[in-house]
């Protein structure tokens, strides 16, 4: 039996409505700072495989909810030695996410973005790291953000090679 299964229910809520509440605000905060109709963003080269722009909410929703029922997950599960780490894990992997909107869109920086995502991949690989070692399930359920994040690490690096100015 697992941490989490010995925990009474409102316990249980009370990880996942925490949880919930920090990927939603950090999914809030970085998305103030999407500005996809901008003119520099518009003067951006783009690759022919860059997907379009009402694709990116539409998969960011799902990722965000996978997150946030991962990171309950494993949070439950974590030992409680191991869970302030994992905490922290989290809450570093969301800062991250929610500054590549910032110092891409803000920024006006393709270069800063790629930065971003790169701290986001490496960020990604820690966090499903401590997951794993909580719940193994909750580690997979990241695999996708994780993949995600990888296919917007190489999408921000050819718009960072086609837009060197």
């Amino acid at each position: 039996m697992s941490e989490g299964e010995r925990q009474p229910a409102s316990g249980r809520w009370k990880t996942y409505a925490a949880v919930t509440a920090a990927v939603t605000g950090a999914a809030a905060l970085g998305s103030w700072a999407v500005a996809p109709d901008t003119r520099w963003y518009r003067s951006l080269s783009k690759p022919p495989w860059q997907p379009p722009a009402r694709l990116f909410g539409v998969v960011w929703t799902p990722l965000y909810a996978s997150v946030a029922c991962a990171g309950g997950r494993a949070l439950l599960a974590a030992r409680p030695q191991e869970r302030g780490a994992l905490v922290v894990s989290l809450g570093a992997n969301l800062a991250v996410n929610t500054a590549w909107n910032w110092m891409f869109f803000r920024m006006r920086s393709t270069k800063a973005g790629l930065v971003g995502t790169v701290l986001l991949d490496v960020s990604n690989a820690e966090l499903i790291a401590r997951a794993a070692k909580a719940d193994r399930t909750a580690a997979l359920a990241l695999v996708p953000y994780a993949a995600w994040c990888g296919f917007a690490t190489l999408l921000n690096a050819d718009l960072a090679r086609r837009n060197r100015r």
